[in-house]
């Protein structure tokens, strides 16, 4: 199995068969064994597996992160994460991809993000924001005007106007890029969340 995060994005793209970058081979068929799909796998938790930044989150009262082991239900992440990591593997050597790689003077850098840090840091609930009075108060607490809108927003909408906003708000702190808790090996093995300090 590798063991960094390139090797690993570059053996997912390798496994998965799926000609849209998808990856829901790779957790169907592929890897069936190690995703949680129901309650005829089993024990849930004996799926569930978090990343270091994850742990850092909750200790901060993130709650609970959802693990890229859980492909079931409406806040599943695992398609969309392991499909991710096959972006990712096509886009090496292109981009910067903080943490793994250092940050380029004068050029873009992708990052991984969680919409909710950036709710909970504008004092929000992290509740999905569907009104332009609450993405008004949202962007009111990252120190961002209000939005122009003329018609009520989605979340979908609301999720990308608050993640910027958070994310030039934290990309100002010291710690933006060097959090507490990450080290050269985190960097090169799981990565980190942008936003979690």
């Amino acid at each position: 199995m590798p063991d960094n995060a390139r090797a690993f994005w570059a053996y997912v793209d390798a496994c998965a068969p799926d000609d849209d970058l998808g990856a829901a081979s790779f957790l169907e068929q592929v890897h069936r064994r190690h995703f949680y799909f129901g309650i005829a796998d089993g024990v849930k938790a004996d799926f569930v597996r978090f990343r270091q930044c994850d742990a850092r989150l909750n200790e901060q009262g993130g709650r609970k992160t959802a693990s890229a082991y859980d492909a079931i239900g409406a806040a599943q992440v695992a398609k969309a994460s392991f499909s991710g990591m096959r972006l990712l593997h096509h886009l090496d050597g292109r981009v910067s991809v903080w943490p793994m790689d250092p940050l380029p003077l004068q050029s873009s850098a992708v990052v991984e993000i969680y919409t909710r840090i950036y709710l909970r840091n504008a004092g929000m609930s992290g509740a999905k924001l569907r009104t332009r009075a609450d993405l008004t108060k949202a962007l009111a607490g990252l120190g961002s005007p209000p939005a122009r809108l003329r018609f009520e927003p989605n979340d979908h909408q609301t999720d990308a106007l608050v993640t910027a906003a958070g994310m030039r708000a934290h990309a100002s702190d010291p710690r933006a890029f060097a959090p507490a808790g990450l080290t050269p090996e985190l960097a090169r093995t799981e990565g980190w969340t942008f936003g979690i300090t």
